[in-house]
């Protein structure tokens, strides 16, 4: 038995393969007074029952990047390790059988080229040729990508643990921690069956015991377990040691070969949670009870697909709780609720896929205090208020595992545990037929259905059918008026003596500016990436109200918080619960809202970029002169309790206007034709202000200091290798989403980074970033012939580098 230490730089709990990769990983950094605690034996809670499939796709680039890393490292981990891991790159087959499905497989393997992936399209012919079990009556087509593979997940893990070791980490086994002890808001020991262990980081890689261990020091982990079952074959003839991993999405169903026979499994639309009243003592080693029933509706499916299962012998029939969350993406990073708290788990049943980069991004978060590049997808500060509740998040993880291999449309919608937050306009706006989707809980109107239409969402990968309605908005707000209740967003006020210099330190624009001032501006990293892209409204001396985006609440506040210069007198606060949010905006909003107050909103008196308290209604009403699509505008923020007497108030003096409700797929297509970025997609913390086209509203000009202004200088100075532009198709039938790939002179050059529909300019619009490695300037960008790759068709695309649509500009500022 090793003796426990008393101390180490980092406590890793959990000995499945994401707590041997990130141990692994933090030796190879030099972190080698690392401890890893394992209850009982390495692999012993899910890794040992994983299926193993190991998949590189997905949606965004730095994801499939990770998931690269893993491949990579399995590449060379038996060699480095001297231990088998079961690694081999078979390929993986993806199959579609309607043609819906074939254009969301054309769109991924566009998305894969974009992301520099081989993914190849293939006939039915041609995918049976590489999967010769398999029946393809109704196959329209396939998609190959031959560096996926497949891995024995309790191999790959011991490979891992001994690289672990072989750097100098300590590992643990049958050693139980029974407590994490906390100090001043920051991890400090461990304790365990053993004794106690100072430390100054704890990194959680306990599977589905990670929501339970994180509730112990205050941190929501919103995971739950689900049953997952698959069963492994006899041999079967045909089946041959190279034969790709198969997905079968129609069919609900995975295959992977297994000593000459077949593992499959899949994914019921009815699935079944687990330990919804808590994990069983001593639950190491343990399978669930077989439930044939509920696994026949995926074996019916399967023996569709490939008939030799109907006469295979059932070597092994596995039933094991996999930890699932909310939105699908698992979940990585330092906890916002507590310093020296990082988590890693809620894999989906692709930990084996993941555990690789997951390690080395983890890792490095916790050596370097950053990770390696963007991981927004699966950053624990995606979630809020909702996710401390397990009964919401059970409920919407179980319909996100039910839609595993359902088609992913754009624009979808979750149905599951709301309604949750609503504005105090809900019932309003529903009664005007708003259509509603959800972030982070709160309930938010997506557009208006008029006469004859029904607000409910048809998804389509063609034009949906809100196509026309978002145009009715988006021209009401180009011609006269439109109403937006954006209650939503999130709102902090900073106050204190050191108010004004401590954010000023971490704000790229100057906040210096005189009380009633309102400053667009991004926060940094010290690489000069963007963390934060919000405004800025001085109330008062020393006191700051910020506002951001809906979904970046947690990520936000936690990092300002974290970033405010060490001894600053200055507090942050969340008030987004007090104040409702109406955006009016539009060339007739002056009109509207000089008829529902006494005060002067004339161009002399609320300038553009001013905050001014105003009264309507009997309320304050903080009025911010700002728009996020291009028209002449306020944001009305509102005390609570006043939301529907402003709201009502400026309904009526609207309807002489034009004045119609609006929703947020109208600010999307608005805030695309005047080349908004948006956070999170077009910039976010890989990306810098002058990558962006941002560095405009950065204090570049004066002598004083912010964090990441020396990253910007350089840049400035040395030139960039990307820079953001936008793009135009004339084809009308085309259809643009997003991660299509950017062709400059025939030459695969980047991806757009979101896309959608300007009803002003009548064609699709796109952004993204044009990248070289020799650099990328106006003259580069200018002087190059492009196309777009949409679900595989190379469409003309032509370069904008200005907002396609301004002559808002000068009724902006009047």
């Amino acid at each position: 038995m090793t003796q426990q230490k008393t101390s180490a730089k980092a406590v890793i709990i959990g000995g499945g393969i994401i707590g041997c990769s990130t141990a692994y990983h933090l030796g190879k950094l030099g972190w080698t007074d690392t401890v890893l605690l394992e209850r009982h034996r390495l692999t012993s809670g899910t890794t040992f029952h994983a299926a193993g499939l190991v998949g590189q796709l997905r949606s965004n680039a730095n994801i499939t990047e990770l998931l690269g890393y893993s491949v990579a490292l399995y590449d060379r981990l038996e060699e480095e390790t001297g231990l088998a891991t079961g690694w081999k790159r078979n390929g993986g087959l993806r199959l579609a059988c309607n043609q819906d499905r074939w254009i969301e497989v054309k769109r991924q393997a566009t998305t894969a080229h974009s992301f520099g992936l081989d993914m190849q399209l293939l006939t039915p012919e041609e995918a049976r040729d590489l999967w010769p079990l398999m029946q393809i009556d109704d196959v329209v087509g396939a998609a190959f990508l031959p560096t996926d593979g497949q891995a024995n997940p309790s191999d790959i893990t011991q490979a891992m643990a001994r690289g672990a070791r072989n750097a100098g980490v300590t590992i643990m086994e049958e050693t139980n921690v029974l407590k994490i002890e906390v100090e001043n808001g920051r991890v400090s020991a461990v304790i365990t069956d053993k004794g106690r262990i100072d430390c100054d980081v704890v990194v959680c890689c306990a599977g589905q015991w990670s929501r339970d261990l994180g509730r112990s020091v205050g941190v929501t982990v919103p995971l739950v377990s689900v049953q997952h079952q698959y069963l492994v074959t006899d041999r079967i003839e045909g089946v041959t040691s190279d034969l790709p991993t198969l997905r079968d999405p129609d069919r609900l169903t995975y295959y992977k070969e297994e000593v000459g026979g077949l593992s499959m499994g899949g994914y019921e639309p009815n699935p079944i949670p687990w330990a919804v009243d808590g994990i069983p003592e001593g639950f190491n080693f343990s399978l669930l009870d077989n439930d044939v029933d509920h696994f026949e509706q995926i074996l019916e499916l399967a023996m569709g697909r490939v008939p030799a299962l109907a006469e295979a012998g059932v070597k092994q029939f596995i039933n094991g709780p996999e930890s699932f969350t909310p939105d699908g993406n698992f979940i990585l990073g330092e906890a916002p609720e507590l310093r020296g708290f990082f988590v890693g788990a809620g894999f989906n049943a692709f930990g084996i896929a993941s555990a690789g980069g997951a390690g080395m991004a983890l890792a490095e978060w916790v050596a370097k205090g950053e990770p390696p590049f963007d991981l927004w997808p699966v950053d624990i500060r995606r979630f809020g208020r909702p996710h401390f509740d397990t009964d919401w998040v059970r409920a919407r993880t179980l319909e996100l595992y039910g839609k595993h291999y359902t088609i992913g449309w754009p624009s979808e919608e979750h149905d599951s545990a709301r309604p949750c937050r609503r504005s105090p306009l809900y019932r309003h706006l529903e009664q005007a037929g708003a259509c509603f989707g959800e972030k982070l809980g709160w309930e938010r109107a997506n557009w208006f259905a008029g006469a004859g239409e029904t607000p409910k969402d048809v998804y389509s990968f063609e034009r949906p059918n809100w196509f026309e309605a978002v145009g009715r908005e988006h021209k009401a707000t180009r011609e006269a008026a439109t109403l937006f209740d954006q209650s939503s967003f999130a709102k902090f006020e900073l106050t204190g003596p050191d108010a004004e210099s401590a954010l000023d330190w971490i704000c790229a624009n100057d906040v210096r500016k005189p009380v009633g001032s309102l400053i667009y501006t991004q926060m940094l990293n010290d690489h000069g990436g963007i963390e934060c892209d919000l405004t800025v409204a001085k109330t008062g001396d020393n006191r700051y109200y910020l506002v951001t985006g809906t979904g970046f609440a947690t990520h936000d506040f936690s990092w300002i918080e974290r970033n405010l210069p060490e001894g600053a007198n200055a507090h942050l606060s969340d008030v987004t619960s007090a104040y409702a949010v109406l955006s009016l905006m539009g060339p007739r909003a002056r009109d509207i809202l000089q008829a529902v107050t006494s005060d002067d909103v004339s161009n002399e008196a609320l300038p553009f970029g001013t905050a001014e308290t105003i009264a309507i209604k009997g309320a304050p009403v903080l009025a911010l002169r700002v728009s996020y699509v291009g028209e002449l505008g306020w944001e009305l923020h509102v005390p609570v309790e006043s939301a529907i007497a402003v709201f009502e108030a400026l309904s009526e003096a609207g309807t002489p206007h034009g004045m119609v409700n609006a929703g947020y797929r109208a600010i999307e297509t608005l805030r695309l034709e005047k080349g908004y970025r948006a956070w999170g997609a077009d910039i976010g913390p890989d990306h810098t202000p002058v990558e962006a086209g941002l560095d405009w509203a950065a204090k570049l000009k004066t002598n004083i200091a912010f964090k990441g202004r020396d990253a910007l200088a350089a840049q400035r100075q040395d030139g960039v290798k990307k820079r953001l532009a936008g793009f135009t198709v004339d084809d009308p039938d085309c259809i643009l989403l997003g991660r299509e790939t950017i062709y400059r002179n025939g030459k695969r050059a980047g991806w757009l980074s979101s896309a959608g529909f300007g009803h002003t300019i009548g064609k699709a619009i796109g952004f993204g970033y044009v990248r070289n490695p020799d650099g990328v300037d106006r003259a580069y960008l200018e002087n190059g012939t492009y196309e777009l790759e949409v679900a595989g068709d190379r469409v003309p695309a032509q370069l904008h580098l200005k907002p396609l649509y301004d002559p808002t500009m000068a009724r902006m500022k009047v």
